[in-house]
């Protein structure tokens, strides 16, 4: 997320969208209140209609016709998923989205939330400890505020969790006069409502309680039970937040007990001649680990060769220099986004089409494609683990030598990859300096020997690895089915995405946006 966000508030237009041309502190998700008001009415209207496949197995066919053959079982599509049976409501609420007092109600709603300054950091005390908690109930009780419809139809019992809460990065005081709007200001410049948490995310928060509560308004009552859970501190774990809610809900309606979870996605935008919408089918695993180099202390006028702040440069300059290899595999989540790119998009360069095509069977087409999609490094590091070094410490006087230093390095594990994996490859790389520097190495809690690196006794100082904050890190999350007898959530959300977009354009048809696997680089929400 960029330093200033600001939400993009949409037309009605009559035809798509046009290149997506997004300035530096404008988000990708700046359509994300309204997709989210029309996807959510959408999919609980549609309450799993079964009529809707009836339409499904020739729909494919039709949008390949002018090519017949070539991708025919390449990223099917369903078609949009209009209620039938609340059709009224749908037509009632979708004009009620279009008019000026329903936009200006919206632009309040999400205006008033970034009001309420919700950051989160690394670490925090338990919930009812920490002092800095306490902000997230002003929240919590503008939530029951601007929505008493929702607060009403809340059943206050085990079927029904309360959790309405949710973060957003910190903002960097010394950056404040830096933002065209103060970071919390909520500003709304006619198009646009500016501040932290503008498109990260609460306007997602908002964009799902407005759906309920305009639902509520128009009479409309569920089939199933619909649990809202809502985390707030994603964007430093999740520890509190998801992995707490995790347990109630298993708690409530048991391991299986939920017919489909929706999470917040990366939208939508045009890529090689088509809208791509790409809810994502599953999440990159998450670990911080924490490097430190202990040496002995000491006088700066008398320094030894390598301090340990030098020691541990050399270290985070190997890491850099030795980044996980990525790779394309068959049937990962960006394999599948590409074959969706290669199957919907006309303006994908026909090289690029043929080898991803025949990368299906062929070694050398998936290496040939892999070469050409990751010369895009926004998309080569979703397919890979990636490192970022993002915290230094060392010091504490410029005439003292420094007897500790330590930096945390941030990892987004590959689908394909592990916590376990990523550990060690870490605990490799840094063991040949280790022995050069002659440290005593100790990697999350075990002592690892040097092998055939020599080293002398007594050691000069220590090297640690070890969880960050003490916090676990998580594994990649499992990945959503998109075809086959198991792929029913994720065919009723992309044809409720259909939907979504088309009314809100006032279009028809069910190849005005391709839905394509999409993946979400950071485990830290569901």
């Amino acid at each position: 997320m960029t330093a200033k966000e600001v939400l993009q508030i949409p037309t009605a237009a009559g035809s798509l969208p046009g290149p997506v041309s997004t300035p530096p502190s404008v988000s990708r998700r700046s359509t994300k209140v309204t997709l989210a008001l029309a996807i959510v009415v959408g999919l609980l209207l549609n309450c799993f209609r079964q009529r809707y496949w009836e339409r499904y197995a020739n729909l494919h066919n039709s949008i390949h016709a002018n090519n017949p053959g070539t991708f025919e079982n390449v990223c099917p599509q369903v078609p949009e998923l209009i209620p039938k049976r609340n059709f009224d409501i749908w037509e009632r609420l979708s004009a009620t989205y279009q008019t000026d007092s329903f936009r200006s109600k919206a632009v309040d709603w999400l205006s008033k939330a970034v009001q309420i300054p919700t950051e989160s950091y690394d670490y925090y005390g338990p919930v009812g400890m920490d002092p800095r908690w306490e902000k997230f109930h002003a929240f919590h009780a503008y939530l029951e505020q601007a929505f008493p419809l929702m607060k009403l139809n809340e059943r206050l019992s085990d079927s029904v969790p309360s959790f309405l809460l949710v973060d957003v990065v910190p903002v960097e005081p010394a950056t404040i006069d830096d933002w065209v709007h103060p970071p919390f200001s909520g500003h709304f410049d006619g198009s646009r409502v500016w501040g932290r948490g503008s498109c990260d995310d609460k306007s997602g928060v908002i964009g799902i309680m407005a759906a309920i509560e305009t639902m509520l308004t128009s009479g409309y009552e569920p089939t199933r039970t619909v649990v809202l859970a809502f985390g707030f501190d994603e964007e430093s774990r999740g520890t509190h937040g998801a992995k707490t809610l995790a347990v109630k809900l298993e708690e409530m309606f048991g391991a299986n007990g939920y017919a489909m979870l929706v999470d917040e996605g990366s939208g939508y935008n045009e890529q090689y001649g088509r809208v791509i919408a790409t809810p994502s089918i599953a999440e990159k695993g998450y670990l911080d680990i924490q490097i430190e180099v202990t040496t002995p202390g000491g006088h700066s006028s008398l320094p030894p060769p390598h301090t340990s702040i030098g020691i541990l440069a050399q270290m985070l300059v190997k890491l850099e220099a030795n980044p996980f290899k990525a790779q394309l595999v068959r049937d990962s989540p960006t394999y599948k986004s590409a074959q969706c790119l290669a199957a919907h998009a006309p303006d994908v360069p026909e090289h690029l089409r043929r080898d991803i095509l025949e990368s299906a069977h062929s070694d050398v087409a998936l290496r040939a494609a892999e070469d050409t999609l990751f010369s895009d490094l926004a998309f080569k590091n979703l397919v890979g683990t990636t490192r970022a070094i993002d915290i230094v410490g060392g010091g504490v006087k410029v005439n003292a030598l420094p007897e500790q230093a330590w930096a945390v390095v941030n990892h987004r594990i590959s689908t394909e990859s592990s916590i376990s994996r990523s550990k060690a490859s870490d605990i490799e790389l840094l063991k040949a300096l280790a022995s050069e520097f002659n440290l005593a190495y100790t990697a999350f809690g075990e002592t690892i020997s040097y092998d055939t690196h020599f080293t002398t006794t007594p050691a000069y100082g220590n090297l640690t690895l070890s969880e960050a904050f003490g916090k676990v890190g998580l594994e990649p999350a499992p990945v959503t089915p998109t075809e086959g007898d198991d792929a029913i959530p994720y065919k009723i959300l992309s044809g409720s995405i259909k939907a979504a977009f088309n009314k809100n354009r006032g279009i028809e048809g069910d190849s005005t946006v391709i839905v394509s696997p999409g993946l979400m680089s950071g485990n830290t929400g569901t």
